[in-house]
């Protein structure tokens, strides 16, 4: 994204209540074509989105706003929130009640995504939606892992190893049967693998 295009959407930001092509020409001092230009690609990119029309002597002036999506582009702290919360819970309800609202979490997002247990490659589905660029690996055996190469709780479960629970708990889930961590990122591995320990009668059914 150009700079005038960063400085459009700022100056949007500024005014909740819109601003028209001509006011946006004047505070970013180019001509109203090139705003025009730079509002269609916004748009298109969900960014910019059209808001009221403003009465005028003359012909109605179209209001351009800044969409939900178009916000998120400015600076957030939902991990400096993430982090006073879990740290929150761990001091002032221990560690292992923060263990089991991490399983419970995890519980509840699976029972979310699906109403009853999946196969990995389902489950790696899940997890990309999610960002955690998942893909199955099968073993030599044929039973397969579900490998992680980004972890979306890194910087917690650093501070709370805890919240790795909330990933074993969605994954056991999602798949029905217990999982075994087999690499973990927090604990110095290069990916986070997974692999879901069915029994001999799982097998055999």
């Amino acid at each position: 994204m150009g700079r005038t295009q960063q400085d459009l959407l700022a100056a949007l930001l500024y005014r909740a209540g819109g601003m028209s092509i001509d006011e946006l020409a004047e505070q970013l001092a180019v001509t109203r074509t090139a705003v025009r230009q730079h509002l269609a690609a916004l748009e298109r990119d969900a960014l910019v989105v059209r808001g009221p029309t403003r009465p005028t002597g003359r012909r109605p002036e179209q209001l351009y706003l800044l969409s939900a999506q178009g916000r998120e582009l400015f600076p957030r702290q939902y991990q400096l929130l993430a982090d006073l919360l879990i740290g929150e819970i761990a001091e002032l309800l221990g560690h292992d009640t923060l263990m089991r609202m991490m399983r419970k979490l995890g519980n509840r997002l699976a029972t979310e995504l699906e109403a009853s247990p999946v196969a990995e490659p389902r489950i790696a589905e899940h997890l990309n939606e999610t960002g955690y660029e998942a893909q199955i690996i099968a073993r030599s055996s044929g039973e397969l892992e579900i490998v992680a190469h980004n972890c979306v709780f890194h910087h917690l479960a650093d501070l709370y190893p805890e919240v790795c629970e909330l990933d074993l708990a969605l994954i056991g889930t999602l798949g029905g049967h217990p999982v075994e961590h087999l690499e973990c990122m927090h604990r110095g591995g290069q990916v986070c693998r997974f692999h879901l320990r069915r029994t001999a009668d799982d097998d055999s059914a």
